[in-house]
């Protein structure tokens, strides 16, 4: 019995040792993007004889408080938002603006699920493939494009697979606004940049040429290097006060040197005839350049795309994030990775999870350090006099020991 004396010094220096673990922990992963900071909480423990309440009736009461030490248990902060700063890789993103968010990460070996906010991915080749992974290794999970461009509602690991080169668009309309001059001149020309199933594109000069002997009257041909277009001289009327009267809209074929071709509406309904300089004012058409691969990033709205040379964009995936019902009860594996278990309930994808990320940026760490070394001070004082309580203990022991003997 005389050794019960020690027990609350000893769980105390105990417990005060995993505090001590847990405040060297987190300022360790001062710097880890998406540490959730833990702390350690103590309890008392009651000792092996029950504390019975007053009973008239049996004669049974006791007024000891029969605790026997200090016990401890951790939780970590899951829900704590940590502060969100730029980064330079396109594949970093971070959550801002929702602590119950989680990006779904899966362990390729075991086929488990885990969630977790720090967002430094990273591509990492397996197989051939490569996959955008996080920091650990493990997949990262979203919704994968359909051919119309949405996104499937089933996630999957994100694998990013797109094109080294994305084909030219044919030019199949084009729409010119630009000033024939009225007087002084027998022909205007006008260039336009038109593009074909395989080409990345040649200037078309659309020529006005004036018709004799009448008025506003226009035969209009066109001249390609590298292409032939086929196409009858179209004559072309203005009114007298400058307007097409017709045609307003012509079809042509461009035959271009691989043999391919493609049909162009012209709309020249936006041209006039005033005196004055020709002039081009405004010209729109529908084709474009092939483009080379440039670079794949994450946007804010949680899509991987690739970027090309010509400015067009292919949709990758787009990355999913769930939420729990008691985000703070996950299952701690790491300061950065946690399961879902029956306390926190499974998880619950969200639908529009774009609204939180910020691309190009992370989480931090939510350790404090001026927070930690405070507590640190605390538990060296409470280790201390808890050491002290057992030197006590220990010398009342031997003023016993010395008296028997």
């Amino acid at each position: 019995m005389a050794l019960s004396i020690f027990t609350p010094s000893v769980t105390g220096m105990d417990s005060q040792s995993h505090a001590l673990e847990t405040v060297s922990t987190n300022i360790a992963n001062i710097n880890t993007v998406g540490y959730k900071s833990s702390e350690t909480m103590f309890y008392t423990m009651l000792g092996s004889i029950p504390v019975v309440k007053g009973n008239a009736a049996s004669g049974l009461q006791s007024t000891r408080v029969d605790t026997q030490g200090v016990g401890y248990y951790d939780r970590t902060l899951i829900t704590s938002q940590g502060q969100v700063v730029a980064s330079n890789s396109n594949f970093d993103v971070a959550i801002n603006g929702n602590s119950n968010a989680f990006f779904n990460v899966r362990d390729s070996y075991s086929g488990d699920m885990y969630y977790t906010r720090a967002g430094n991915f990273r591509i990492q080749l397996t197989d051939g493939q490569p996959y955008l992974v996080a920091n650990n290794g493990m997949r990262v999970q979203g919704f994968m494009p359909n051919e119309d461009g949405t996104f499937g509602t089933s996630i999957s690991d994100i694998v990013l697979n797109y094109p080294e080169k994305i084909p030219a668009t044919p030019t199949s309309q084009v729409q010119i606004g630009a000033n024939v001059p009225a007087d002084g001149v027998e022909n205007s020309s006008y260039g336009i940049m038109v593009y074909g199933p395989n080409d990345n594109g040649a200037n078309m000069n659309m020529v006005f040429h004036k018709v004799e002997g009448k008025n506003n009257a226009w035969n209009v041909t066109f001249e390609m290097d590298g292409a032939t277009v086929s196409s009858e001289p179209i004559e072309v009327l203005f009114s007298n006060d400058g307007k097409v009267i017709s045609p307003t809209n012509f079809n042509l074929n461009v035959t271009w040197a691989d043999g391919s071709t493609n049909a162009i509406n012209m709309n020249i309904e936006k041209m006039t005839q005033y005196a004055g300089s020709s002039g081009i004012t405004n010209i729109k058409q529908d084709g474009q350049e092939g483009g080379a691969f440039k670079e794949a990033s994450i946007g804010e709205d949680g899509i991987v795309s690739a970027l090309y040379t010509n400015g067009e964009t292919v949709k990758i995936a787009k990355i999913a994030l769930s939420s729990f019902a008691a985000p703070d009860n996950l299952t701690p594996i790491s300061g950065t990775l946690f399961e879902a278990n029956g306390a926190s309930g499974n998880a619950v994808l969200i639908e529009d999870g774009g609204n939180y990320l910020v691309p190009q940026a992370l989480e931090q760490s939510t350790a404090n350090v001026e927070k930690e070394f405070s507590k640190m001070v605390v538990i060296q004082r409470a280790y201390g006099m808890n050491s002290s309580s057992f030197t006590v203990a220990d010398e009342m022991l031997q003023v016993v020991r010395d008296l028997k003997s």
